[in-house]
C-alpha cells in the first residue's frame, strides 16, 4: 500500500469511528507499528488528526465550546489527579490567578490550608473559594452563560491592577505548532492578560486536549508549563523542546 492511500485509509477509519486505537490501525493497513506511529505524526502536523493515548481522534470544530455542566463531569478522575498536583505548586502567601476552566475548578478542593489571595474570573469558583475561607478577588467584565466566565474589557483592565506569583489557565487546545488556543476570542484576550501579569504560568489540560486547535489563540508553548495525565512518550517529544510537561500519573 503506499504511503497516500495508507493515510487515506487512515483518515477514512478516524472519521468514521471518531476514535481508534494504533494497532486497529495496524490490522487496518497492513503496516509495521513504527510506521503508522510515524503516519500519525504526518497526520496530526498536517492538522488532519489529533494524536491521543494509544491512537489517534477526529479534530473537534475550532468554535465549539461546550457548556460548563457539560464539561466538569467530562474526564472527571483525570481532571482530579492534575488539579491535585497542581495545588500542590501553591505555597504560603501566594497571589494566585484561577482561570475559569472545569480543570481549575477540581484545584479548588485540594488548596492548601494557608495565608492565600486568589483572584478568579471564573463564576464558578467563588462560593467554594469562600467555602474554604481563602479571600478572592473577583475580575469585572461580561458574564458568559455557557462557561461560566467574565470576559470584555472590564475583565483586562480589572487584571491590570494584579500581579501573581501563579497562573493557573485551562485551554481547549494544544498544538506544537498553534500554541494554546481557546474557541472565544475575548476570552483568550484574559488568559493572555493574567499570564503576562505572573511570574510563573500553568495550564492544566488532560489528553484530549493535545492535538486541538481552536479558533482564538492565548499564547506560544514557551514559558508555560503544561500539567497533564497519561501522554504517550511519542507525543511528549513532539513538545518536550518547546515546553514543559509534567504528567501526573497519581
Amino acid at each position: 500500500m503506499l504511503t497516500s492511500e495508507r493515510h487515506q485509509l487512515i483518515l477514512q477509519i478516524v472519521k468514521e469511528q471518531g476514535v481508534v486505537k494504533i494497532q486497529d490501525l495496524v490490522d487496518a493497513t497492513q503496516a509495521s507499528e513504527s510506521t503508522i506511529r510515524r503516519d500519525l505524526t504526518v497526520l496530526e502536523e498536517e492538522q488532519f488528526l489529533k494524536r491521543v493515548h494509544g491512537g489517534a481522534a477526529k479534530l473537534h470544530g475550532m468554535i465549539i465550546e461546550p457548556s460548563m455542566p457539560e464539561k466538569v463531569n467530562r474526564n472527571l478522575s483525570e481532571k482530579q489527579k492534575i488539579a491535585k498536583f497542581a495545588a500542590s505548586l501553591v505555597e504560603e502567601g501566594d497571589c494566585i490567578y484561577l482561570d475559569a476552566g472545569s480543570t481549575i475548578t477540581e484545584m479548588i478542593d485540594y488548596l492548601p490550608e494557608k495565608d492565600l489571595v486568589v483572584v478568579t474570573n471564573g463564576l464558578m469558583h467563588v462560593e467554594r473559594l469562600l467555602d474554604k475561607g481563602i479571600r478572592v478577588y473577583v475580575t469585572g467584565g461580561y458574564a458568559k452563560a455557557g462557561t461560566r466566565a467574565l470576559a470584555g474589557g472590564s475583565a483586562l483592565i480589572s487584571l491590570e491592577q494584579y500581579h501573581f506569583d501563579k497562573c493557573f489557565l485551562g485551554a481547549n487546545g494544544i498544538h506544537t505548532v498553534h500554541g494554546f488556543t481557546t474557541p472565544d476570542p475575548e476570552e483568550a484576550l484574559v488568559k493572555k492578560k493574567a499570564l503576562s501579569m505572573s511570574r510563573e504560568t500553568f495550564v492544566l489540560a488532560d489528553n484530549t486536549k493535545f492535538g486541538e486547535i481552536s479558533f482564538a489563540k492565548i499564547t506560544d508553548l514557551k514559558k508555560i508549563t503544561i500539567i497533564t495525565d497519561a501522554l504517550d512518550e511519542d507525543i511528549i517529544d513532539l513538545y518536550k523542546d518547546k515546553t514543559t510537561v509534567r504528567v501526573v500519573t497519581s
